[in-house]
């Protein structure tokens, strides 16, 4: 049976696979092209000669870490490095004495800080001044939307640089480099490859610790030779990347809204299922498909929000795994139904409206009258009661307070049970345009109108 070290070949015992292939210089960097290839930004800013202010932001494993270091190494800097984890404020203070050493010595400072989301604003305001005057050069790195997290006169402070994970081609490019300088001795065969590839999700640092786990579970099972029936039984594989409450959580929960809207439903069940793999909280899923119900498909299909409302109750009655075929079956029905946001249009329009507008008073024909003063007042007076009016409907009458115009912010589409309600309101409105016409009592939705009609035709 092989040794570690000799598994393990170049990199010496006790040091993490990932830290032994780290890259020592830009050209061993696997992935970012966008970033890196000729002519692209971060390559023009290793070729410019002096550092700057950035912030590297991607998801776990994509060579933040390696990128701030390399520049160091570029540009000769003195390299400091602060985990926003564990460092406060007196550690940045450490860290500037340390910089101003290093300034007498005739050498610039790259300040690298992890996670800077993890700062918070009087930690990260207290690294304004030394960035601002030229201390150090600030490299921070993050996993969460800078924009959200870092404060403004920092961000301001610092170009944003978005890492992306790294292609199933890249991964392979990698695991290449791993097995020919330290896991030589260790054979792969194609499937394995590919499930080491799939469940490494983009995360060059993940790859390397599978194949560090492959490595260690081979040489406690005595093979040299690894298939993917091997890599399911012998490690602890993960989930998909997901981080629940941060940018891969809300990513993915508008591309599920989305495809849901776009009535695409194998897109729908698979960001539902993405989601529910990668540990989300099916009740919160649960309530945004009864949101999705309400917004995008609304009185089109009323029987959406019943069938979105349903499988949110039947999933509290099952629980997991049983519960979570309502909501697939539910996101399958909102996908196809008919859309609407007619009605949550309109409103937001009424919401709008009524903040910025005075306050009306109610119409004094609409208003409650319980009292006799209120009577005499005129409450209620001349109020029609619209069920006995022809069709249950006071053609002509006023609802919204004097001298408001008719906003009409409810719009219905033409599709699903919208048709109908358009054509209802067509109708409406048409006997209101027709009330006008008739002397009262000959409303031609009238049966009264109809009598007068046979008198002309028939005089005695």
């Amino acid at each position: 049976m092989a040794t570690q070290g000799e598994l393990l070949g170049a990199a010496p015992q006790n040091i993490p696979l990932a830290e032994a292939l780290r890259p020592r210089t830009l050209g061993e960097v696997i992935g970012q092209p966008h970033l890196l290839a000729p002519g692209k930004p971060l390559q023009l800013a290793f070729q410019s000669g002096k550092p700057h202010s950035m912030i590297f932001w991607g998801p776990p494993g994509v060579g933040k870490t390696t990128l701030a270091r390399l520049m160091a190494t570029a540009f000769d800097c003195a390299f400091i490095a602060l985990s926003a984890v564990f460092s406060g404020v007196k550690d940045i203070r450490e860290a500037m004495q340390q910089a101003r050493q290093q300034q007498v010595q005739g050498r610039a400072t790259i300040l690298f800080v992890d996670e800077i989301h993890r700062f918070n604003k009087a930690q990260q305001d207290a690294l304004l001044p030394f960035v601002e005057s030229g201390l150090v050069t600030f490299i921070g790195a993050t996993t969460e939307n800078p924009s959200f997290e870092v404060n403004s006169a920092l961000l301001s402070r610092a170009q944003v640089y978005v890492l992306k994970p790294l292609s199933d081609p890249e991964l392979r490019q990698l695991f290449q480099r791993a097995q020919e300088t330290c896991l030589a001795s260790l054979g792969f065969s194609d499937n394995a490859v590919d499930t080491l590839i799939a469940y490494a999700d983009g995360d060059a640092r993940r790859l390397l610790n599978l194949l560090e786990q492959c490595h260690t579970a081979a040489g406690a099972s005595d093979v040299s030779q690894i298939d993917a029936a091997f890599i399911e039984n012998a490690l602890m594989l993960n989930a998909r990347r997901f981080d629940k409450g941060g940018d891969q959580f809300y990513d993915q929960i508008s591309a599920l809204h989305k495809s849901v809207r776009g009535s695409h439903p194998d897109a729908a069940l698979y960001w539902l299922t993405r989601m529910l793999d990668g540990g989300a909280d099916p009740r919160y899923l649960s309530r945004r498909i009864v949101r999705m119900a309400w917004e995008d498909i609304g009185l089109a299909d009323p029987r959406a929000m019943q069938i979105a409302n349903d499988a949110a109750l039947t999933y509290e009655r099952l629980g997991s795994p049983e519960g979570e075929l309502a909501l697939g079956q539910a996101v399958i029905y909102l996908a196809i139904a008919a859309k609407s946001n007619a009605g949550y249009m309109a409103y937001k329009q009424a919401r709008a409206f009524v903040q910025k507008d005075r306050s009306r008073e109610v119409p004094v024909h609409l208003r409650n009258a319980p009292t006799r003063l209120m009577k005499e007042l005129g409450y209620g007076h001349a109020y029609r009661y619209a069920h006995d009016e022809p069709n249950a409907y006071a053609a002509g009458e006023t609802y919204l307070p004097d001298g408001m115009d008719e906003p009409g912010w409810y719009q219905p589409v033409p599709r699903g049970l919208e048709i109908k309600i358009g054509d209802k309101l067509n109708q409406l409105r048409q006997w209101d345009i027709d009330s006008h016409a008739y002397p009262p009592g000959a409303h031609p939705a009238s049966g009264q109108a109809d009598s007068n009609e046979k008198k002309a035709r028939n005089p005695k």
